[in-house]
């Protein structure tokens, strides 16, 4: 399908786009700053061609808790990929705004308005739904007194790192708040993560202590975690800035006996330092001090340690959640948000945030599909959820169940406003099921897209305009999102040409925005920072994805990542962390491989394909794929285990020998590809056309 042919199939359009949140601040900046702002299209243009402006406007008519003051907003004449400040003089912290709401007469003061003590702040939900625990803003606001008390007794301070490799629970939750709550920068992981994935991220940011849960469950089995804790303390062996780590309980009523796992306390023990004393005392920090460190999926070797501010983080949210979606058009204690993540994944930010604007958020853990296809669904309608965030994945499974399951038949969806997915593309085909069999008419779908990088979204939803089919509805305010052309290789200093709209090419974004990460962790001189996101074009942010504007509806279509980044199921990692296994216990062996997702436009979900070049002498064998298969689960997590291993003569390579993955991607996703000029030895690439049509090849024993 051609990228002008895109279908035009409206799916949803908003109720009252007039009474939104978005045009009652385009009015209120039209009074104040001499604008005539009418449309969405008009608001956009004004959020990113008067940045500043924009920002401000933001700042002052949804403000957050905060002290100090500014002389500008951000210097509009510094170069992008100098990373500008924002809002310098302001002085912020994370746990305050989320805990709190900003008293609208003094921001520098906190409030429990619109935060009421006994309404519920967040509920926590067990695979199955079997087990819900609620928790109130009085007893969170007091758990994470108690915590952040206990940490302060150990010396945490401002800056540290406190790491969790925990579930989507409500103790995890404390421990970010509270961690925040000291000015310390938090990070995690999740507990089906393999030992050596956790440790190439906690080996580098040096947390000052490690919170870790003793089980885990998913699909209908539990894991004894105490191991994989003596794994992580030995592997953290020599990183002097670590204290110790903290066993929390997954069974509340029963913790397990750590007593073999070195340097580790029970969370009951921790706490005793605390005293008793449960009174929040908040450590304000720069506005673009960090609060957090997400990480790459290692698509370029080890993972990169990517931190975000707690202002930018908390500002753009603030954005999203009145602009794009009306947050605080209704009750907040009448809104609900369930996302569906663990928290290895930046949408364990999204689902925090809610809190920031008062609604509850509900922390499920494990799988949505026990103990079966229904019992998650139902769950939205049990608990009144008004914003639900799945994968594309979780849809295809309920569209080709036998019977297929019907969201809209199974429970009452009456109160569910929007369905976010993100992760993968969403096809055309899951827009329609989605409208015309599975949810209710007046339910809005938002096909999101942005990550882990930005903290953010480049491109989403909003409540002012249609939804077309296939598409994302709008490039995010204060995001300039243009399309430049793929063709041109690049580099230091060279400037990107953009293409006409219709075409497709690069996601680029040509000025600054808050939430550009501060720097990459262990980068001074910000090279990495640099290689990573300008180093494609002069001066402007390259994320990695295909996508085209359509010319007619003015939406933005995704095409697919641009870089290595495998997603099967949503589940993402880096190529990197592949070669990482390869080249750890394969290398007498394997000479090289390469490593790429395959999504044919009939595949509703993409599968992994690793190529092997052996060792001259060294035999291809079914005894060496299961090996591999075997060590790949062990050291990166079953999730990223390839569908299919084959052997390949040759690996393309550019004329300066680095690996090419994309030619090969695009080859075995049915696509017919110019060789570029730059390879090597593009003639190899005849090799992969034979595997657009894998089913013709794969023996039962090649495939997992």
């Amino acid at each position: 399908m051609g990228d002008t042919q895109l279908q035009m199939r409206k799916l949803w359009e908003p109720s009252d786009p007039e009474s939104t949140l978005a045009r009652k601040f385009m009015k209120e900046a039209n009074r104040k700053r001499n604008r005539d702002m009418q449309t969405w299209e008009d608001l956009h243009a004004f959020s990113v061609n008067h940045i500043s402006e924009f920002w401000e406007e933001v700042f002052q008519q949804y403000p957050l808790i905060h002290s100090g003051s500014y002389q500008r907003v951000v210097d509009e004449n510094a170069r992008m990929d100098s990373v500008p400040a924002w809002f310098e003089g302001v002085k912020i912290n994370f746990a305050e705004n989320v805990l709190y709401w900003a008293d609208p007469k003094d921001p520098s003061k906190a409030t429990t308005e619109r935060k009421r003590d006994g309404a519920i702040a967040c509920t926590e939900v067990r695979e199955g739904c079997t087990e819900i625990r609620h928790c109130s803003w009085k007893e969170l606001r007091e758990h994470v007194g108690l915590l952040a008390n206990a940490m302060r007794a150990h010396g945490v301070r401002k800056g540290d790192r406190i790491a969790i490799v925990a579930s989507n629970s409500i103790d995890t939750l404390v421990v970010f708040y509270a961690a925040t709550a000291l000015g310390g920068v938090f990070s995690s992981s999740s507990t089906d993560m393999g030992t050596k994935g956790v440790l190439d991220r906690l080996r580098q940011t040096k947390p000052k202590y490690i919170f870790a849960d003793d089980w885990a469950v998913y699909n209908g089995k539990t894991v004894d975690l105490r191991p994989k804790m003596v794994e992580i303390q030995a592997g953290m062996k020599g990183i002097k800035e670590l204290e110790g780590l903290v066993s929390m309980p997954r069974w509340q009523h029963k913790p397990e006996d750590i007593s073999n796992v070195p340097k580790c306390e029970t969370l009951a023990n921790f706490l005793r330092s605390a005293k008793g004393d449960n009174t929040l005392r908040f450590e304000r920090i720069d506005f673009r001090d960090p609060f957090i460190i997400v990480y790459s999926s290692g698509t370029t070797g080890m993972p990169k340690c990517i931190v975000h501010s707690a202002g930018g983080v908390l500002i753009n949210s603030k954005k999203d959640a009145n602009l794009h979606r009306d947050a605080l058009a209704s009750d907040p204690e009448e809104s609900c948000t369930l996302q569906y993540t663990t928290t290895g994944w930046i949408m364990y930010l999204t689902s925090c945030m809610t809190n920031l604007h008062g609604a509850r958020t509900i922390l499920y853990d494990g799988s949505p599909f026990q103990p079966d296809l229904t019992s998650f669904i139902k769950l939205v309608g049990d608990q009144k959820v008004t914003d639900l965030g799945i994968s594309p994945r979780y849809m295809q499974t309920l569209a080709t169940a036998k019977p297929p399951i019907v969201p809209r038949d199974v429970t009452d969806l009456s109160n569910l406003k929007r369905v976010t997915s993100t992760g993968m593309v969403l096809s055309e085909a899951q827009f329609e099921w989605f409208y015309d069999e599975a949810f209710p008419p007046h339910v809005q779908l938002g096909n999101i897209s942005g990550g882990t990088d930005i903290a953010a979204c480049f491109i989403m939803d909003t409540s002012m305009k249609p939804l077309y089919c296939g598409g994302t509805m709008t490039p995010s305010l204060g995001m300039k999102v243009e399309v430049y052309d793929q063709e041109i290789e690049g580099g230091r200093g060279v400037k990107g040409r953009p293409v006409p709209v219709g075409e497709s090419g690069e996601l680029v974004c040509t000025r600054a925005f808050p939430t550009m990460p501060v720097y990459l962790w262990d980068d001074p001189q910000g090279e990495k920072y640099f290689s990573a996101y300008f180093a494609r074009f002069d001066n402007v942010w390259t994320h990695g994805d295909f996508i085209s504007v359509h010319p007619q509806n003015g939406q933005v279509y995704m095409h697919g990542r641009a870089d290595g980044v495998l997603n099967p199921s949503g589940v993402r990692f880096g190529s990197a962390e592949i070669y990482n296994v390869l080249d750890n216990h394969f290398g007498e062996d394997v000479q090289d491989s390469v490593c790429v997702g395959q999504r044919r436009p009939q595949d509703m979900d993409e599968s992994v394909m690793l190529f092997l070049l052996m060792k001259p002498g060294k035999k291809f064998t079914q005894d060496l794929v299961r090996r591999v298969k075997d060590a790949i689960a062990r050291d990166a997590g079953r999730r990223c285990v390839p569908a299919y291993v084959f052997e390949t003569p040759e690996i393309p390579t550019t004329i300066n020998l680095k690996k090419v993955e994309l030619p090969v991607k695009q080859i075995v996703s049915g696509k017919t590809i110019k060789a570029s000029d730059t390879l090597a030895n593009k003639d190899c690439l005849k090799f992969y056309y034979q595997f657009a049509k894998v089913e013709d090849l794969v023996q039962p024993k090649s495939k997992l």
